[in-house]
């Protein structure tokens, strides 16, 4: 890419890598045939559906949009090749327990970012009743019967909470989930079993309390249906950090805007203008005024409804463009700042200390050859790369396909000068 050009113009929204995933999962455990649509196309996508496919289970996907009948699943190991690509895997435990009563899986794996341990997915899954065996890097798990329990989570995981929700559903009582996560994905989860026949109550509790309540279903009475992912609020707050950070004015269409109000108020906060279309669920973000555009003093990664962790490689490339300083503290994952280093070859003025990055923006980026060496930091790259003079070029770039359709195209939609190099 060629960098020191504004951008311009509208793109569309793809749907939601990480509300996807665990749907997929979720199919697993419904005896039917299931339909979602807006599914994005990427890599990880094609991997989830891979695994879905070795248990038995057929698998048809169009474009954007993947049928899943389940109805032949009989397999309970799951491939170690696709397992290990892709942490998210690991949410078919629980919905394996549910329809088998057995599954035998490797250690998940994906973007290195850090201690992503599994504990409480196998603690939560143990609390329902789970016999669990761990021999060096597999795990296998098995359950006559999975029983309702009172499951209070140490942290709120994204992870753990879809893995015991989907273990839930068919478990024999009731199951409360305290302290669990409240992300839109969640929700998304909820949403898709209820309508396919489950009885989880999180309405009016969730957002309020961090409360989940399961009641048990019949596996028999889970049915078939057809879905619409939501939309990406990652993919949507990388181009809007990235046009914070390159300038000029881009619309995103199919926005999930109630799920954007942290990283709303940060851009506001550093100087560019957002306004909101309710109506045409629309979003459009002007920076062309370079000279407002500064940094906030301090921010940190949290939880939802917080700022989220998985926007801070682009955040940081956004403050490196903007005057003054801003210290970031990333409080979920331990590797996070792997990307300073390509941007300090840059030329970007970031100090580490520990969980803790100080940037002090203003500085000239210059064009380099940088590695991808994990998802979120792979598209901050790209964005470095359209600030920077001269040219840039991100290798490893499977790491970003594993989230992003096609972030070439999108940029180049919004007039960058960027393509693919084989």
């Amino acid at each position: 890419m060629e960098g020191k050009k504004p951008l311009g113009g509208r793109i569309w929204i793809q749907g939601s890598k990480n509300a996807a995933l665990p749907i997929l999962a979720a199919c697993m455990l419904i005896p039917g045939r299931c339909v979602l649509r807006g599914c994005p196309d990427i890599t990880d996508i094609e991997c989830m559906c891979s695994l879905l496919k070795s248990t038995g289970a057929g698998v048809e996907q169009r474009e954007h949009q993947i049928e899943i009948d389940t109805r032949g699943v009989r397999e309970h190991r799951l491939p170690e090749k696709y397992v290990s690509a892709m942490r998210s895997s690991v949410v078919l435990m629980g919905a394996m327990l549910g329809r088998l009563g057995e599954v035998h899986v490797n250690y998940p794996g994906g973007c290195v970012i850090g201690e992503r341990p599994i504990d409480l997915h196998l603690y939560g899954l143990e609390k329902l009743g789970a016999q669990i065996w761990i021999e060096g890097n597999h795990i296998h798990a098995y359950a006559d019967e999975l029983k309702g329990a009172v499951i209070d989570l140490p942290f709120p995981s994204v992870g753990a909470t879809q893995n015991i929700i989907l273990a839930a559903v068919t478990a024999q009582g009731t199951t409360v989930i305290k302290n669990a996560a409240k992300e839109p994905e969640i929700i998304e989860l909820c949403k898709f079993l209820n309508r396919a026949g489950a009885s989880i109550d999180y309405s009016g509790t969730l957002l309020k309390t961090s409360r989940i309540v399961i009641q048990s279903v019949e596996l028999s009475r889970l049915h078939g249906v057809v879905y619409d992912v939501i939309s990406d609020r990652i993919v949507a707050g990388t181009y809007l950090f990235a046009a914070l950070a390159a300038g000029g004015e881009i619309t995103l269409e199919n926005i999930p805007i109630r799920q954007l109000d942290s990283i709303c108020d940060t851009i506001r906060g550093m100087g560019a203008v957002i306004a909101i279309d309710t109506a045409q669920n629309e979003m459009a973000i002007n920076a062309c005024d370079r000279d407002r555009i500064v940094n906030i003093p301090y921010i940190e990664t949290d939880v939802y409804p917080d700022f989220p962790t998985d926007l801070q490689s682009p955040l940081l490339v956004a403050a490196c463009m903007a005057n003054g300083k801003l210290t970031v503290r990333e409080k979920i994952f331990s590797s996070r700042f792997r990307i300073v280093e390509e941007l300090q070859r840059m030329g970007a003025d970031i100090a580490i200390d520990g969980n803790t990055a100080v940037v002090t923006g203003g500085k000239e980026l210059e064009g380099r050859t940088v590695i991808a060496r994990e998802l979120r930091g792979g598209a901050a790259l790209v964005i470095a790369g359209l600030c920077a003079s001269g040219i840039t070029t991100v290798t490893d770039s499977g790491y970003i396909r594993r989230g992003y359709q096609d972030i070439v195209g999108d940029f180049t939609e919004l007039g960058a000068r960027i393509s693919y190099v084989d």
